[in-house]
């Protein structure tokens, strides 16, 4: 089993979309049952709290539903629960080393590095840009299964 959490400040717009996505797209190819996809923030402010409402809608546009999900935070078990762990952003990346240490940090990539385009996702909640993030965790999130096709 491919166990993946995404990770962002909140856990409550980014990461879980990117959650809600994976697990979409792997049921729609018929390879859910080789996944395990979960998401979690790197911050304890949202703890326990629903995904972000334009977070939400914006997965409903696309028939993708994330009901009952709540904001969880990183522990350090999650480093070697998860064979992939994949933040949103540069920042995400400095706090997870602020809290865990280089060595842990150097388990995590960035979403968009499993594309042509490296770097950041940018958080919507203060973008307001929820479209724009959903495309980018599409194009990620297909980079990735293309890239571990041979997990498989």
């Amino acid at each position: 089993m491919i166990k993946v959490l995404f990770i962002c400040h909140g856990n409550i717009c980014r990461s879980p979309m990117a959650e809600f996505i994976l697990k979409d797209m792997v049921s729609a190819r018929g390879i859910d049952p080789k996944f395990h996809i979960e998401s979690a923030a790197t911050s304890y402010e949202e703890i326990g709290n629903p995904v972000y409402p334009p977070a939400r809608a914006e997965l409903a546009k696309h028939g993708i539903s994330c009901v009952g999900k709540t904001a969880r935070k990183l522990v350090k078990a999650d480093f070697s629960e998860f064979d992939y762990l994949i933040a949103m952003e540069e920042y995400n990346l400095r706090n997870i080393r602020r809290e865990f240490g280089a060595e842990l940090t150097k388990q995590v990539k960035l979403l968009l590095d499993y594309t042509d385009t490296p770097g950041d996702i940018d958080d919507p909640w203060y973008t307001g840009s929820f479209d724009e993030t959903y495309r980018e965790i599409v194009a990620g999130c297909e980079g990735f299964l293309e890239q571990i096709a041979n997990e498989l």
